[in-house]
């Protein structure tokens, strides 16, 4: 991973923040907008169907898709802290055997990932700068459905994230950035790969939505 952005997350996202997040999803449970985004893929027949999770963190969304009838998941992550705890949580849960992982750039090992019936990216894509790659290649991958939750694009969201977060990354020598990507131009390149929007609902800051294949 030598773009400055994957650099950054690896930092970021390193073994003491990482150890938080378990233990909040293990007290806690999922994020109201994961839950969401479940309840709207639950709502179509997905019984059987494979899942490829990119940017899965400690694999919530995987678990809570398995448990919902389907069949298998990849795991495709970036920060090596959140891979190794995916992976203990995956044993915990008994769901080892059904999830393979990747380490990685997505957009960098793309060509290598297999594709799958429903394709998600939750708190995904406003962690990249390259945002037409990771849409229009993670796009390509979903046969069925594509489901992710993502910034809304409100001006004040906008001013809130370069002053708490990147001005605090930059203070910090940490290169990972945070973006808020126009809504338009990321349904834009999914209709352009053959998607229409089945879902969408905004939840505060942030909009959850699902996809469907043509």
């Amino acid at each position: 991973m030598e773009c400055c952005q994957c650099q950054g997350i690896e930092a970021k996202f390193d073994q003491a923040y990482v150890s938080e997040q378990l233990e909040n999803y293990r007290n806690d449970g999922l994020k109201k907008t994961a839950i969401q985004l479940i309840d709207a893929l639950q709502a179509e027949d997905i019984q059987g169907l494979s899942l490829l999770d990119i940017g899965g963190g400690v694999g919530g969304l995987q678990h809570a898709l398995l448990n919902s009838g389907v069949r298998n998941a990849i795991n495709v992550e970036a920060a090596s802290a959140y891979l190794e705890a995916c992976k203990v949580e995956a044993e915990r849960q008994g769901h080892a055997a059904a999830i393979d992982h990747m380490q990685g750039n997505f957009v960098e090992i793309a060509e290598d990932v297999p594709a799958a019936d429903i394709v998600t990216l939750d708190r995904v894509i406003c962690c990249y700068h390259d945002m037409p790659n990771l849409v229009g290649l993670s796009a390509k991958k979903a046969t069925r459905f594509y489901g992710v939750v993502y910034p809304r694009d409100i001006w004040f969201l906008k001013l809130i994230v370069q002053i708490y977060y990147n001005f605090r990354h930059w203070v910090n020598r940490n290169s990972m950035r945070v973006f808020i990507h126009p809504t338009e131009a990321v349904e834009a390149l999914l209709r352009e790969n053959g998607f229409s929007r089945h879902f969408h609902r905004n939840m505060g800051v942030w909009q959850v939505a699902v996809f469907k294949r043509k």
